[in-house]
């Protein structure tokens, strides 16, 4: 797998050999990436991987310790118009509980400067569906309805970057397809650049263009999602055996042909998954050399899922 996929256009947000240290702790590792116009950036990893690191760098609000971060071509840490062209929401949604939904949302048009700001709000507010409520204040509001006026406030400035941690948090799954929706209308109507923290493997088939996997401080796959998915089609087969009594000898021939990854074994069933495509008369010569009868074999499809925990177990084992 890539540890990294440079953009076929112009990059929004690039990060070169980016490493950042923590009391002498490496928490980055020479993460690298580039991230185009209009693309959809799943950035997956388990907890403590470093995904947040990651933002908080590319955002400016951490300095690294090696290494460069660039978004929209500039600096954040050093740019302020690189920030005014950034939205972000976090897992805090950074909203005024005792302010209302219009008063939030005009506070920070003030901020960005943001021109014809009442009409700009009055569209925000239509956007996450709480015109009705607009005049409420924040505190009021179930966690699905701060979610998505934190959202609209990401919006708000019509940033040419958008960096959301967990966007659909805590939603129902009606307002999960809402938000879901407007990142890909974002990203092809309006070519906004999306860069997504996430442990939803479902949203990410869903919406995102490309997918990076980060473990233990290092990229350790950064594909499109065709990539993925043509991975997933070639790499999975499924065997089942006439004999049950063959099964050991038949996982030892399998675990020693080139690119299988791994062996399962579940009665006289071998599920076998492999780092690229296995031809099946392979398998078929090899059982044959052995004596070793064959009833079906077939290719299995992989799901993002398997993908995804396949690669942090590698990792580990790489560690």
């Amino acid at each position: 797998m890539a540890s990294s996929t440079a953009s076929a256009v112009r990059p929004m947000i690039a990060a070169d050999r980016l490493s950042k240290a923590f009391g002498g702790r490496m928490v980055l590792r020479g993460v690298g990436f580039e991230i185009g116009e209009g693309e959809v950036f799943g950035y997956l990893g388990p907890n403590g991987a470093g995904k947040t690191t990651t933002m908080r760098l590319l955002l400016g609000l951490l300095r690294p310790t090696e290494g460069t971060v660039r978004v929209d071509g500039r600096d954040a840490s050093r740019s302020l118009d690189a920030r005014r062209r950034i939205g972000v929401l976090l897992e805090s949604n950074g909203l005024y509980g005792r302010l209302s939904a219009i008063d939030n949302l005009s506070y920070y048009a003030q901020l960005f400067e943001v021109p014809r700001a009442k009409e700009r709000v009055a569209e925000m507010l239509e956007l996450a569906g709480l015109t009705g409520r607009r005049r409420d204040k924040v505190g009021t509001f179930s966690l699905g309805m701060r979610r998505r006026l934190a959202l609209a406030r990401a919006l708000l400035h019509r940033p040419a970057v958008l960096f959301l941690d967990e966007p659909a948090a805590g939603l129902d799954p009606e307002a999960q397809k809402l938000v879901r929706d407007l990142i890909v209308s974002l990203s092809s109507d309006e070519r906004i650049t999306v860069f997504m923290n996430t442990h939803d493997l479902d949203d990410v088939q869903r919406i995102c263009s490309r997918v990076a996997i980060l473990c233990d401080g290092r990229i350790r796959a950064d594909e499109t999602l065709k990539e993925w998915n043509a991975r997933a089609e070639a790499t999975g087969l499924v065997l089942t055996l006439v004999d049950e009594n063959d099964v050991e000898e038949a996982a030892r021939i399998l675990e020693n042909l080139p690119d299988v990854a791994t062996c399962e074994i579940d009665g006289r069933t071998l599920a076998v998954s492999t780092h690229r495509e296995l031809p099946t008369a392979t398998v078929i010569r090899a059982f044959e050399a052995s004596g070793i009868a064959l009833h079906e074999i077939r290719r299995a499809r992989q799901t993002l899922e398997e993908l995804y925990l396949e690669t942090v177990r590698e990792a580990g084992e790489d560690a």
